[in-house]
């Protein structure tokens, strides 16, 4: 898999922020988009129920102790070698933990931590007694993760293009414990619609931006058209999990009622029409929305729509006492 180099990540990266900010920019008033004053199908009961459901359980995985809401630091490993704790004198400054965590070195291409003498440490619930190779996220073997602070901790290995980072999480981070509420709009059933998706040449690629400034080549295994109000519209889609889809999308709500970095939708596997489901009553804000130490994939070019799409999570509004440092 070919990467970018540092120059051109940021190059292209900028690019797309700045498409993404110029679409947010043109976004329409709320209620002056084209099909507003159209009346929309009625949501059924069992429609109502349903989503209902899915965003109890997108709070849940939200709200988990290994969640989104519970990273308090990521850090990037730019010397050989970085003692960790929430001492000042740490090199890596932990927001939440023991003074005095371990050692992080860097070999020959390889990561790796040392416990401090007496703190414990565990990996699949057995102790860390000495150093151990820490695995990253793109790893097939998955990530390692380390857990400290009588469970209440956790650190792993992140790969960003060239560059590593830490990322720790903590049960008692305040993103976490003052999270509030999650604004949608009504569901509608006039959001729910039919797709269909357009395969690409097999091992096809994109590169997608992140919130951080690299570019990433991913898998872009086909299209998905739709129709809405009779306006037809293509999202490139990214493989998601079990056969299904996962679309990066910014519209005409992006910045205004929606978060302004873009949505996120996940979709089914298409038949073997190449039908898919696009309910857009599911389009769902990324992990940055709720943390600044995540590294979230931005919408390409392509998937910038012209239209807004009043459907999903609205921009979350963190409660001032959950802001980082806090």
């Amino acid at each position: 898999m070919t990467r970018s180099t540092p120059r051109t990540a940021t190059a292209v990266t900028c690019l797309v922020l700045a498409a993404v900010l110029a679409a947010c920019g043109s976004a329409a008033p709320p209620g002056d988009a084209d099909g507003d004053d159209a009346p929309a199908p009625e949501a059924s009961p069992e429609l109502i129920a349903a989503e209902q459901q899915w965003r109890a359980a997108r709070r849940e995985y939200l709200l988990a102790e290994d969640g989104w809401t519970s990273v308090v630091g990521l850090h990037w490993l730019e010397l050989r070698a970085h003692y960790i704790g929430s001492s000042q004198t740490s090199g890596i400054r932990l927001a939440q933990g023991p003074e005095k965590l371990g050692l992080v070195q860097q070999d020959a291409g390889r990561v790796y931590f040392t416990p401090e003498r007496d703190v414990a440490v565990t990996h699949d619930d057995a102790p860390v007694t000495g150093r151990i190779e820490l695995r990253d996220d793109h790893d097939d073997a998955g990530p390692v993760e380390l857990v400290f602070d009588d469970g209440r901790g956790r650190l792993s290995l992140i790969s960003r293009g060239a560059r590593r980072a830490l990322r720790v999480k903590h049960a008692d981070a305040p993103a976490r414990t003052n999270f509030g509420a999650i604004a949608h709009w009504p569901v509608d059933a006039g959001w729910v619609l039919d797709g269909r998706f357009v395969p690409h040449p097999a091992g096809r690629s994109i590169e997608i931006g992140n919130i951080v400034g690299g570019v990433d080549p991913m898998p872009n295994p086909g299209v998905v058209e739709f129709s809405r109000d009779g306006v037809d519209y293509r999202l490139e889609a990214l493989e998601g999990s079990e056969g299904g889809l996962f679309l990066i999308l910014a519209d005409r709500t992006s910045g205004h009622d929606s978060y302004g970095a873009g949505r996120y939708l996940d979709t089914a596997a298409p038949d073997a029409q190449g039908r898919v489901t696009l309910n857009f009553n599911r389009t769902y804000n990324p992990p940055c929305a709720f943390t600044d130490f995540a590294t979230c994939p931005l919408p390409p070019p392509e998937n910038r729509l012209d239209l807004a799409v009043t459907a999903g999570e609205q921009a979350y509004a963190r409660p001032a006492h959950a802001a980082p440092g806090s």
